[in-house]
């Protein structure tokens, strides 16, 4: 499965594949378990990446892994995220505070290249030996928890390790899924982004400078994210169709998209885009057909990608990857344990992913837009929308009645809302078959 077989020079007991925030947790975790650990990063820190706005489920991960303090040193305080409304300022903010579960009341927006980087060394000062510029090309499958992984590094060297245990944390790339012909489209919700920094862009007032912001136009929607020394990452997620109509400079089609939406056009109309550099992302959602098997397993983007609009990314991959460094210390100690670990810890992410996947599918419907500009808290359940964007979609019972609640009435609404398209419907169609009869309508009749 891979490139042509060198030599073994090296072996330790798990191979990480990647050098994000998934690899990183793993990596600094399994160390902690007396594991000797390589993490292999194809290219060199800091190196850019998309996903800058953290959930607050993030910050009790940083503080077991002991980051906290340099992820507050990097970041922009968030105290919640804000959406498009109809009201005296324009907008209406869900504010972290309010969850119901026991989610930190805020989180962070970070430069990922820092952020990475940060992680990443710190992993290295945990104890793992940690690889840049050094690319996964192959890997081999001896025997149970014998694996032979070829590695190519960017100064033209070849190499092989054996490790008992394989875990790809290679990002979108899907390293071992693409080998193992896994990955799926994600047939339901398809999208591309387009994005850049600006400097100059206009914050929220007061307590809500911090916000993320997401907004809505006819062909997805558009974030901004303030950064660190008063950069604003600004982009849109766009319908794949919409971006094939791309002609001429990204930097254009940039910005005659974030024109169509005037509330976040009038924040950075007198903006400046940082180095002109307007950077393009495309197939965003898809899935694995498996997270894991005898001696591998996949965390983060190498297992699913879900549309980034309400920036679940980092905190399923970090949560991920914790929950997987269980599953890979207990497989090796007591391997008849495995198979079932790693359905259950798959069973686990898949859930935490279909939660926030049905907001996300939905989310430019009129009827989602209608509850994210005037949220009611009727039976808390607005608090459990709020308890959703901290992150909070795993293992609170308070916080999952809420959702299953609230999906209880979006389809009640869907109901009344296809009734009234209905009725509507027939109504026209009957007035249609009156003009063109000279006759009356069976609703005249009645």
């Amino acid at each position: 499965m891979g490139e042509a077989a060198c030599e073994v020079r090296e072996q330790c007991d798990v191979i990480v594949i990647g050098g994000g925030p998934a690899g990183s947790t793993a990596a600094t975790l399994l160390v902690r378990r007396g594991y000797r650990v390589i993490a292999l990063e194809k290219v060199h820190h800091p190196r850019f990446h998309i996903g800058e706005s953290l959930l607050p489920m993030n910050l009790p991960i940083f503080e077991r892994l002991g980051v906290l303090d340099q992820v507050r040193a990097l970041g922009v305080f968030k105290p919640g995220a804000d959406f498009e409304a109809d009201n005296e300022s324009g907008y209406i903010t869900f504010e972290f505070s309010r969850a119901l579960g026991n989610s930190p009341p805020h989180a962070y927006q970070v430069r990922r290249q820092d952020f990475d980087q940060m992680l990443f060394r710190h992993a290295a000062g945990s104890g793992a030996d940690t690889r840049e510029g050094h690319e996964v090309r192959g890997v081999e499958e001896r025997g149970a928890h014998d694996w032979v992984v070829q590695v190519s590094t960017d100064q033209g060297e070849q190499y092989a390790i054996r490790a008992r245990y394989v875990v790809d944390a290679s990002g979108r790339d899907a390293f071992l899924a693409g080998k193992k012909k896994l990955k799926r489209k994600n047939a339901e919700h398809q999208s591309a982004a387009i994005f850049g920094h600006f400097r100059g862009a206009e914050y929220r007032s007061g307590e809500h400078a911090g916000n993320i912001s997401i907004y809505r136009f006819d062909y997805g929607w558009m974030w901004m994210i303030p950064l660190p020394d008063g950069v604003m990452s600004v982009g849109a997620v766009c319908w794949p169709d919409y971006l094939k109509q791309r002609r001429g400079r990204s930097t254009d089609f940039l910005l005659e998209t974030l024109r169509q939406n005037p509330a976040l056009w009038k924040r950075i109309e007198h903006a400046e885009l940082i180095d002109n550099e307007v950077r393009v992302t495309g197939n965003y959602s898809y899935d694995s057909a498996r997270m894991a098997g005898r001696g591998w397993v996949l965390i983060g983007d190498a297992f699913a990608f879900l549309d980034p609009v309400f920036s679940s990314g980092v905190y399923l991959a970090m949560s991920g990857a914790e929950q997987a460094v269980e599953v890979v210390d207990a497989a090796l100690r007591d391997p008849s344990r495995e198979a079932a670990l790693q359905r259950r810890l798959e069973r686990r992410q898949r859930r935490g992913m279909k939660r926030f996947a049905f907001f996300i599918y939905r989310f430019n419907g009129s009827i989602m837009r209608q509850v994210f500009s005037s949220p009611r808290n009727t039976f808390q359940i607005e608090q459990g929308v709020i308890s959703m964007l901290a992150g909070d979609v795993f293992d609170s019972f308070k916080v999952w009645i809420r959702i299953l609640a609230f999906k209880g009435v979006y389809r009640a609404l869907t109901l009344r809302e296809w009734r009234r398209w209905s009725g509507d419907r027939h109504y026209r169609l009957a007035q249609a078959h009156a003009q063109f009869t000279g006759g009356t309508t069976p609703l005249d009749k009645e």
